[in-house]
């Protein structure tokens, strides 16, 4: 069994968001396997969607003068996908309590069989480009939210 990108201490379960896709043509090398350097996008579509879904989209953040510029980004790759093939991307938010998005990536095939994952951690910034130290209040407001559900 791995070890969890992020590992559950206190405060709630993640929250999971999926989106399906379909390998396009354009997405592929010349073997017909989806090109690595693809995955951030594949990655930041399950990003998108969740954060979308559950309110603190980029949009939100934006709203109230904030930026979420990524720090890290980690993929390890299992199997390939290929050209034509449909595969769904979970996109999970784990809890913490600091100005920060920790988000971990599956990438499942038709069958369930994960062929890729990663994560990503992203920071917030405000709009003088500075770091915040504490999350602002309208994410403050989402986290209770999410720790009482």
């Amino acid at each position: 069994m791995r070890k969890p990108y992020f590992p559950q201490k206190n405060g709630p379960s993640p929250l999971c968001h999926s989106v399906e896709r379909r390998v396009r043509f354009e997405e592929v090398d010349p073997l017909g396997i989806v090109w690595h350097g693809r995955y951030a996008s594949y990655f930041e579509d399950a990003r998108v969607a969740h954060g979308d879904h559950f309110g603190i989209g980029y949009l939100d953040f934006y709203k109230y003068g904030i930026t979420t510029p990524i720090k890290q980004f980690h993929v390890d790759y299992a199997q390939p996908l290929i050209y034509g093939e449909t595969y769904a991307i979970e996109a999970r938010l784990h809890w913490t309590e600091a100005a920060r998005l920790n988000y971990e990536f599956c990438i499942t095939d038709a069958a369930g069989d994960v062929l890729t994952r990663g994560y990503s951690v992203q920071l917030m910034v405000d709009e003088h480009r500075e770091l915040l130290v504490f999350p602002p209040d309208f994410y403050v407001a989402f986290l209770e939210s999410w720790r009482s559900k």
